[in-house]
């Protein structure tokens, strides 16, 4: 198996097929909305889905942890405890010793909940109070861990008790598994309200929540699965708008259409890419190749005079126009259709001047790096707002962009993105762990693979070079930005694999995007 077919595995859905709709992220009110309409709509028992969550987590924690025979589960209040409380039950009636640990007087419990308790109690189950007299860090005797503490509802740093608790549970030897979602992880934004409980795995339920999938999200959640508890897909159908979706290699797939036998270079788009000052010719180099091995007809870099007859040496393929200014690259790119704006491209005069003849064509722009910047500085002062362009920022670039702090950007990467768009009238690749795509309409898209080793530098510069072949290929801007992300992150998943992530560079990525493009044509 490549490395690319196991990441493309760890995106499945528990013990079932995957639908379309299972690809689909919400936020935690969304998901609160579906559960409430397989309820009260389609007549669905609340404690019957409550079961159905039980077995599930009982099902895959022995899949993934067969060994383990003595489970800790740590329960709070609301549905999450009482999930807590259901799989306490099946697990012992499965034969696995189970010991349950409350942060909440079980009294108290309500609805659902407090059957599941109840029911808990009727078995012969006993409950401990937190905290448990054993649970020193190493002398803990426990096989597993399982957090069924607060859920989907945190929206306040985590504090007291549950914060004790949370540390503890961190510390602990054995392996750790949340009950749809890890506590003190926001479910919309996927930062830690403080603390959280830090798991090799999660199985969630009714709908992802866009929150495990970026931004402290993935560090936390660990291997994520999902059971839609077989609630019909009409639950969710008064959501479908403003769902998101999860990228896959799958849709990669089905945004490719295989190419025609009767065809040539002309049918695969002309990219130009733009950028290179001189002293940084090798960003421009980068996204030049990485566009010819996405399936670009032909490639033209516009750069620097003083390297312009250097940087192909090594790439032949590579088309090469030297640029001393405006006029130079306003005659280069008179028929141009997409062009790659931004890799090297410095912040001198130089720069501005192909910046602003770029901004002139009605060619599509994928804009990066220090195209990026540039639109920035003079955002207040020139109509931006262009239609048919992909911005590619990375959070402090996206920062400059809104005139905001970082940490504003970090705090929900997917309204940061969103913000953008909007602003730009723009498709938008919001970079990161769990890079977000965004268009003005509302519609988002998370990218799930991708890995620390891809933190390096011209990295970046491959991914623009991917986008703008996707676009000369016919691909919409909110197309191609998806596509281009899912390859670029699955083709340095696998480079990763081969090299390591302390030792990828960005070359590497661009030597597997081959191996990407042809495990979608099998």
């Amino acid at each position: 198996m490549s490395a690319t077919e196991e990441v493309h595995g760890l995106i499945h859905r528990y013990n079932g097929v995957m639908t379309d709709d299972s690809y689909k992220l919400y936020t935690a009110e969304q998901v609160r909305g579906i559960d409430y309409a397989a309820i009260h709509d389609l007549g669905i028992a609340g404690y019957e889905l409550m079961n159905r969550a039980g077995l599930a987590v009982l099902k895959h924690a022995q899949s993934q942890f067969p060994s383990s025979k003595y489970w800790l589960i740590m329960c709070g209040g609301g549905n999450n405890g009482g999930d807590g409380y259901v799989v306490a039950r099946l697990a012992t009636d499965a034969g696995i010793k189970v010991k349950v640990c409350s942060l909440v007087n079980p009294e108290q419990l309500k609805a659902d909940a407090a059957t599941a308790y109840s029911d808990w109690e009727a078995a012969g189950g006993a409950t401990e109070k937190w905290p448990l007299a054993d649970d020193r860090a190493n002398e803990q005797p426990y096989d597993l861990v399982l957090d069924a503490l607060l859920g989907t509802g945190i929206d306040r740093a985590v504090e007291g008790k549950f914060k004790q608790a949370i540390h503890c549970m961190n510390q602990m030897a054995c392996p750790r598994y949340a009950i749809d979602i890890p506590s003190g992880l926001h479910a919309d934004t996927g930062v830690v309200m403080g603390v959280a409980v830090r798991v090799e795995n999660t199985l969630s339920f009714v709908g992802r929540k866009r929150g495990m999938y970026t931004a402290d999200g993935p560090d936390y959640c660990g291997r994520i699965n999902f059971d839609d508890l077989a609630i019909p897909v009409s639950a969710a159908a008064g959501f479908a708008e403003l769902s998101g979706e999860l990228l896959s290699l799958d849709s990669l797939g089905c945004l490719l259409e295989p190419r025609r036998r009767n065809s040539h270079k002309g049918s695969y788009g002309h990219v130009f890419a733009v950028g290179g000052v001189k002293g940084m010719s090798g960003a421009i180099r980068l996204c030049g190749e990485a566009a010819l091995r996405s399936g670009a007809g032909r490639v033209t870099l516009a750069t620097d005079p003083a390297h312009a007859t250097l940087v192909n040496l090594s790439r032949p393929e590579l088309m090469v126009k030297a640029v001393a200014g405006g006029d130079d690259v306003s005659s280069v790119l008179t028929d141009a259709q997409v062009i790659a704006v931004g890799p090297g491209l410095g912040l001198t005069d130089w720069s501005n001047s192909l910046l602003e003849n770029c901004l002139e064509t009605q060619a599509t722009l994928v804009v990066d790096a220090d195209a990026l910047n540039l639109i920035a500085q003079r955002a207040d002062k020139k109509e931006v707002k262009r239609g048919n362009w992909i911005l590619t920022p990375h959070p402090a670039e996206a920062a400059r962009l809104l005139n905001c702090k970082l940490a504003e950007i970090q705090r929900d990467r997917v309204v940061a993105a969103q913000s953008i768009a909007n602003r730009y009238a723009a498709s938008v690749v919001l970079k990161g762990c769990g890079s977000v795509v965004a268009e003005p309409s509302g519609r988002y898209a998370i990218c799930p693979l991708g890995n620390p080793g891809m933190a390096t530098a011209g990295s970046g510069d491959v991914l623009s070079g991917v986008i703008a072949a996707l676009v000369g290929q016919g691909l919409s801007g909110f197309d191609a930005a998806k596509a281009g992300v899912v390859a670029h992150a699955a083709a340095g998943d696998d480079a990763a694999a081969t090299k390591g992530e302390m030792a990828l560079v960005a070359g590497d990525i661009i030597d597997h995007l081959p191996l990407v493009w042809k495990s979608i044509r099998k």
